[in-house]
């Protein structure tokens, strides 16, 4: 079964987990949380994110991340380049712009192929955001107005 590292501004990685063993409570074995310190250097994080993912033995790791272009995401980006310099044997996927829809598709589909699964996580996140509607009638005045 992949795995699933989520590495997030502190303290969203541990506030995500914590989301997707809120809904699924088995999932913990699977869910693995970095939080990125704000006094941390890149290269610490990225050293502390080395060092879990060599205690991670499984098919494959879809690696989630909260930001594009910020330190997270270029630690993500750090790891998928040097995959095999970091001694992880087992493939990596990164994706960014993590929301909670995503997470749990991910953990859904986390016996798929690893491919697929970064697929599902992609267009589960894409498909929670939408803009919520207010029946007009159930709607108070002020809401009408």
């Amino acid at each position: 079964m992949n795995q699933i590292l989520i590495i997030a501004h502190e303290p969203l990685a541990q506030a995500f987990r914590a989301a997707a063993l809120h809904v699924f409570p088995d999932c913990g074995d699977r869910v693995h949380a970095l939080d990125v310190l704000a006094h941390e250097t890149p290269e610490q994080t990225l050293e502390r994110a080395r060092l879990l993912m060599q205690d991670m033995v499984c098919a494959g790791t879809l690696v989630m991340t909260d930001v594009l272009g910020a330190t997270p995401c270029n630690v993500v980006t750090h790891l998928l380049e040097r995959q095999e310099a970091i001694g992880c044997q087992a493939p990596l996927r990164g994706v960014t712009g993590l929301n909670v829809p995503m997470l749990l598709r991910a953990v859904c589909y986390a016996g798929l192929p690893l491919d697929e699964m970064q697929e599902r996580a992609l267009s589960g996140g894409a498909q929670g955001i939408m803009p919520i509607a207010c029946d007009p009638d159930a709607c108070s005045q002020d809401e009408k107005e």
